[in-house]
């Protein structure tokens, strides 16, 4: 294990305002995986596009050495060629086009001059019988789940003879089961001699399958060490340069009235309308209160808030809103806005933000209206409010017309937070709200939910991760199956209890 597979020295990037890498070192040993952990923005994965030949040599300072020889890569092609391979967090796969046109895509088995399908299909199922994958070669990728479009691009990788493979946040989209699956695959590669590197926020992980770990932060090295020598807090302190006791922060609710009660709320799906995808749902949320959602995947979490915000999903909605004790209805996202309910989505990328755009524009893009005059934006107020929310939410960008898509997760969190609060709503409902970021960022996210409530303003958190929801909620509900099952105080929460309700069987609830 002693072998050194990859050296980098010295490697400082910069761009337009900002020093990403500052004298950045690292060395991976051959036939390890090799964590690299960090906040958001602290250099993590610009490391890799620099290692990958995304960044080409020229537009940083530092050495890159490879099997032990120096490496000047001026784009992907270069790397792969060395048998260095990167998956992104965004998988860029093709979604209409098959499995193996997808593994073969840019380096097509031809036969004189064309393609040999036969070949092709034969040296994909190859493949993908090795990653664990039971699909035809010949399935169309958008007709694969998450979990398995990453197996595929591994199999993708394992195609270009790979020696090096660098994932960045491969399970952030998965599920526990398609997780531990990846996870067991990369061991497997890793007993094949294969070299992984793995950029991840999720900790539990990285301890449970990394060999060595190293730290960045405010794009500098900070250390390496062995696995065996650290603990899941000492990579937090090390990541955010100190100590944290406390991974969330104190809060003694004040809880006031009934905001929002939501009765007897069924929907059906789009594709399937006479599939139910939440049945009778009844839930109460009150000003100053943190409510959160557990259910496990499929369970209708987003499925019942995205149909509480204006419709926008599901078909066949039935039920009834009540704010303040007075039924209202929610039949558009502006008529959701206009009655003080506001839906931070857990695909900010997708639907949160416009990433092409800076972040001013995103901020004021839900509430138009406050900032116009005469039928024209007030440029100068959008500024103005742009700017306040950058210091109050502690955005790190050197000015609201940064573009949001060179942002770190945590800090687009941020402009996605300010986007809905800037409409002044009364109830927020936060979906996934720390996925993707780091456990600084989480802190961060979690104080400004409390201020949120300590403001008046009733809060649904839903959440994948159950710490998270015993951690800053006062109240959680359970769904199972698009049904509530349990309505559980703080005080009187675990992690088992609730997942003994997020695991009840539907019948146990039928009316």
């Amino acid at each position: 294990m002693s072998d050194t597979i990859l050296r980098m020295q010295g490697i400082t990037k910069t761009f337009p305002g900002v020093k990403a890498l500052q004298d950045v070192n690292l060395d991976v040993r051959r036939g390890e995986i090799h964590s690299i952990c960090g906040e958001n923005g602290a250099g993590k994965s610009t490391l890799m596009k620099v290692l990958s030949g995304v960044y080409p040599h020229g537009t940083y300072e530092g050495e890159i050495e490879f099997e032990g020889e120096a490496c000047r890569f001026s784009g992907i092609r270069d790397s792969e060629h060395r048998g260095i391979v990167i998956i992104h967090q965004e998988l860029a796969l093709a979604s209409n086009l098959s499995i193996a046109e997808n593994i073969f895509l840019g380096n097509e088995q031809a036969t004189r001059g064309w393609i040999d399908w036969n070949k092709t299909n034969a040296a994909a199922d190859a493949l993908l019988r090795r990653v664990g994958l039971r699909e035809s070669a010949v399935t169309p990728v958008l007709d694969l789940g998450v979990g398995k479009q990453q197996l595929v691009e591994i199999a993708k990788a394992l195609s270009k003879e790979v020696k090096l493979l660098i994932l960045d946040e491969p399970t952030a989209a998965l599920n526990d089961e398609d997780s531990a699956h990846l996870l067991d695959l990369l061991r497997g590669l890793r007993d094949e001699g294969i070299t992984c590197v793995i950029i991840s926020h999720k900790l539990n992980e990285v301890m449970g399958i990394s060999d060595r770990v190293t730290i960045l932060r405010d794009g500098k090295t900070i250390w390496t060490q062995d696995t065996a020598d650290l603990t899941e807090e000492k990579i937090i302190s090390g990541m955010v340069g100190r100590d944290m006791e406390h991974r969330y922060p104190e809060h003694t609710p004040t809880i006031g009235d009934e905001v929002l009660r939501i009765e007897d709320w069924t929907v059906h799906s789009p594709t399937q309308p006479d599939r139910a995808l939440v049945r009778n749902a009844n839930l109460t949320l009150r000003r100053g209160e943190i409510v959160g959602l557990a259910g496990l995947m499929g369970a209708g979490r987003t499925e019942l808030a995205m149909s509480v915000f204006g419709r926008s999903y599901g078909v066949n909605i039935s039920g009834r809103l009540f704010k303040e004790g007075r039924e209202i209805r929610t039949r558009t996202v502006r008529e959701a806005i206009d009655h003080g309910i506001a839906y931070a989505t857990e695909d900010r990328k997708r639907y949160g933000l416009n990433l092409i755009e800076d972040i001013k524009r995103n901020i004021s893009a839900a509430a138009l209206d406050r900032l116009a005059k005469g039928g024209w934006v007030d440029g100068n107020e959008e500024f103005k409010v742009a700017d306040e929310f950058r210091a109050s939410m502690n955005i790190k960008a050197p000015s609201v017309e940064s573009v949001v898509g060179k942002l770190s997760g945590g800090n687009q969190q941020k402009v996605v937070l300010s986007k809905w609060i800037l409409t002044d709503p009364d109830v927020l409902i936060l979906d996934e709200p720390t996925r993707g970021i780091d456990v600084g960022a989480k802190y961060e996210i979690y104080t400004i939910i409390n201020r949120l409530a300590d403001e008046g303003k009733a809060v649904l958190v839903i959440s994948s991760e159950l710490p998270e929801l015993l951690g800053i909620c006062d109240r959680i509900y359970t769904l199972s199956a698009g049904r509530i099952t349990g309505e559980v105080p703080r005080a009187e929460a675990t992690q088992e209890s609730l997942m003994t309700l997020m695991t009840k069987e539907v019948q146990e609830v039928a009316p």
